[in-house]
Protein backbone atom coordinates (compact mmCIF):
# COMPACT_ATOMS: atom_id res chain seq x y z
CA UNK A 1 0.00 0.00 0.00
CA UNK A 2 1.06 3.55 -0.69
CA UNK A 3 -0.31 6.65 0.98
CA UNK A 4 -1.15 9.57 -1.31
CA UNK A 5 -1.49 13.09 0.01
CA UNK A 6 -3.78 15.50 -1.81
CA UNK A 7 -3.63 19.21 -1.00
CA UNK A 8 -5.62 22.27 -1.96
CA UNK A 9 -3.93 25.63 -2.21
CA UNK A 10 -5.91 28.83 -1.74
CA UNK A 11 -4.97 32.46 -1.86
CA UNK A 12 -6.65 34.40 0.94
CA UNK A 13 -7.27 38.14 0.86
CA UNK A 14 -7.74 39.75 4.27
CA UNK A 15 -10.82 41.63 3.09
CA UNK A 16 -12.84 42.72 0.09
CA UNK A 17 -10.74 45.89 -0.38
CA UNK A 18 -7.64 43.78 -1.24
CA UNK A 19 -9.30 42.24 -4.30
CA UNK A 20 -8.21 43.31 -7.78
CA UNK A 21 -10.68 45.87 -9.20
CA UNK A 22 -12.14 43.47 -11.79
CA UNK A 23 -12.71 40.78 -9.16
CA UNK A 24 -14.22 43.28 -6.71
CA UNK A 25 -16.66 44.35 -9.42
CA UNK A 26 -17.70 40.75 -10.01
CA UNK A 27 -18.06 40.14 -6.26
CA UNK A 28 -20.27 43.24 -5.95
CA UNK A 29 -22.56 41.69 -8.56
CA UNK A 30 -22.62 38.48 -6.53
CA UNK A 31 -23.50 40.51 -3.43
CA UNK A 32 -26.38 42.18 -5.27
CA UNK A 33 -27.60 38.77 -6.43
CA UNK A 34 -27.40 37.48 -2.84
CA UNK A 35 -29.82 40.21 -1.77
CA UNK A 36 -32.46 38.75 -4.11
CA UNK A 37 -32.09 35.14 -2.95
CA UNK A 38 -35.27 33.29 -2.05
CA UNK A 39 -34.30 31.60 1.21
CA UNK A 40 -37.33 31.63 3.54
CA UNK A 41 -36.49 28.24 5.09
CA UNK A 42 -32.75 28.26 5.69
CA UNK A 43 -32.44 32.06 6.02
CA UNK A 44 -29.09 31.53 4.27
CA UNK A 45 -28.70 33.65 1.14
CA UNK A 46 -26.08 33.01 -1.52
CA UNK A 47 -25.20 35.05 -4.60
CA UNK A 48 -22.97 34.11 -7.51
CA UNK A 49 -21.63 36.07 -10.45
CA UNK A 50 -19.91 34.43 -13.41
CA UNK A 51 -17.61 36.18 -15.87
CA UNK A 52 -17.57 34.58 -19.31
CA UNK A 53 -14.82 34.90 -21.91
CA UNK A 54 -17.19 37.02 -24.05
CA UNK A 55 -17.23 39.59 -21.19
CA UNK A 56 -20.83 38.80 -20.28
CA UNK A 57 -21.63 38.46 -16.58
CA UNK A 58 -24.34 36.07 -15.43
CA UNK A 59 -25.65 36.12 -11.88
CA UNK A 60 -27.69 33.73 -9.79
CA UNK A 61 -28.91 33.23 -6.26
CA UNK A 62 -30.26 30.35 -4.26
CA UNK A 63 -33.91 29.49 -4.75
CA UNK A 64 -35.47 27.39 -2.00
CA UNK A 65 -38.63 25.33 -2.04
CA UNK A 66 -40.76 23.84 0.74
CA UNK A 67 -39.74 20.49 -0.73
CA UNK A 68 -36.08 21.05 0.21
CA UNK A 69 -34.38 18.95 -2.47
CA UNK A 70 -36.25 20.91 -5.15
CA UNK A 71 -34.33 24.14 -4.55
CA UNK A 72 -31.23 25.25 -6.40
CA UNK A 73 -27.99 26.84 -5.22
CA UNK A 74 -26.77 30.20 -6.52
CA UNK A 75 -23.75 28.76 -8.31
CA UNK A 76 -25.80 26.19 -10.23
CA UNK A 77 -28.53 28.73 -11.00
CA UNK A 78 -25.90 30.98 -12.62
CA UNK A 79 -23.81 28.29 -14.29
CA UNK A 80 -26.80 26.56 -15.90
CA UNK A 81 -28.17 29.87 -17.14
CA UNK A 82 -24.75 30.74 -18.59
CA UNK A 83 -24.63 27.35 -20.31
CA UNK A 84 -28.13 27.82 -21.73
CA UNK A 85 -27.72 31.43 -22.89
CA UNK A 86 -24.03 31.33 -23.96
CA UNK A 87 -23.31 27.67 -24.79
CA UNK A 88 -20.00 28.40 -26.55
CA UNK A 89 -18.59 30.79 -23.97
CA UNK A 90 -15.99 29.70 -21.44
CA UNK A 91 -16.29 30.54 -17.77
CA UNK A 92 -13.34 32.65 -16.65
CA UNK A 93 -14.18 33.18 -13.00
CA UNK A 94 -16.93 32.82 -10.43
CA UNK A 95 -17.51 35.03 -7.39
CA UNK A 96 -19.64 33.63 -4.55
CA UNK A 97 -20.83 35.29 -1.36
CA UNK A 98 -23.05 33.83 1.34
CA UNK A 99 -24.79 35.31 4.34
CA UNK A 100 -27.13 34.20 7.08
CA UNK A 101 -30.13 36.21 8.23
CA UNK A 102 -29.57 34.70 11.69
CA UNK A 103 -25.88 35.51 12.30
CA UNK A 104 -23.10 37.34 10.48
CA UNK A 105 -20.87 35.21 8.22
CA UNK A 106 -17.27 36.42 8.24
CA UNK A 107 -15.35 33.39 6.95
CA UNK A 108 -15.11 32.34 3.30
CA UNK A 109 -17.92 29.93 2.42
CA UNK A 110 -17.01 27.64 -0.50
CA UNK A 111 -19.43 26.09 -2.99
CA UNK A 112 -21.22 22.98 -1.73
CA UNK A 113 -20.42 19.54 -3.14
CA UNK A 114 -23.23 19.58 -5.71
CA UNK A 115 -22.10 22.98 -6.99
CA UNK A 116 -18.48 21.84 -7.13
CA UNK A 117 -19.55 18.92 -9.31
CA UNK A 118 -21.56 21.24 -11.60
CA UNK A 119 -18.61 23.64 -11.93
CA UNK A 120 -16.33 20.65 -12.58
CA UNK A 121 -18.49 19.65 -15.54
CA UNK A 122 -17.88 23.03 -17.18
CA UNK A 123 -14.19 23.14 -16.28
CA UNK A 124 -13.72 19.74 -17.95
CA UNK A 125 -15.95 20.70 -20.90
CA UNK A 126 -14.01 23.88 -21.65
CA UNK A 127 -10.62 22.32 -20.86
CA UNK A 128 -9.61 25.47 -19.00
CA UNK A 129 -9.49 26.32 -15.30
CA UNK A 130 -12.19 28.40 -13.64
CA UNK A 131 -11.07 30.81 -10.93
CA UNK A 132 -13.34 30.73 -7.88
CA UNK A 133 -13.50 33.52 -5.31
CA UNK A 134 -15.66 32.99 -2.23
CA UNK A 135 -16.49 34.87 0.94
CA UNK A 136 -19.08 35.32 3.67
CA UNK A 137 -20.84 38.66 4.02
CA UNK A 138 -17.60 40.33 5.12
CA UNK A 139 -14.09 39.34 6.09
CA UNK A 140 -11.58 37.25 4.25
CA UNK A 141 -11.99 36.26 0.59
CA UNK A 142 -10.54 32.97 -0.64
CA UNK A 143 -9.44 32.27 -4.19
CA UNK A 144 -8.94 28.92 -5.85
CA UNK A 145 -7.22 28.92 -9.24
CA UNK A 146 -9.45 26.10 -10.46
CA UNK A 147 -12.29 23.85 -9.42
CA UNK A 148 -9.90 20.88 -9.61
CA UNK A 149 -8.12 22.46 -6.64
CA UNK A 150 -11.36 22.30 -4.57
CA UNK A 151 -12.43 18.90 -5.89
CA UNK A 152 -9.19 17.09 -6.77
CA UNK A 153 -10.74 13.67 -7.40
CA UNK A 154 -13.35 14.90 -9.82
CA UNK A 155 -15.86 12.51 -11.37
CA UNK A 156 -16.24 13.39 -15.04
CA UNK A 157 -17.26 11.95 -18.42
CA UNK A 158 -14.01 10.02 -18.75
CA UNK A 159 -15.38 7.47 -16.25
CA UNK A 160 -18.55 6.79 -18.24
Amino acid sequence: MKEVKIESVLQVFDNFDELPVNVASLMKQAMAARENAYAPYSKFSVGAAILLDNDEVVTGNNQENASYPSGLCAERTAIYYAGAKYPDAKIVRIAVTAGSRIHQTVTPIPPCGACRQAIAEYEVKQDAPIEIYFMGETGKVAKSNSLANLLPLVFDKSFL
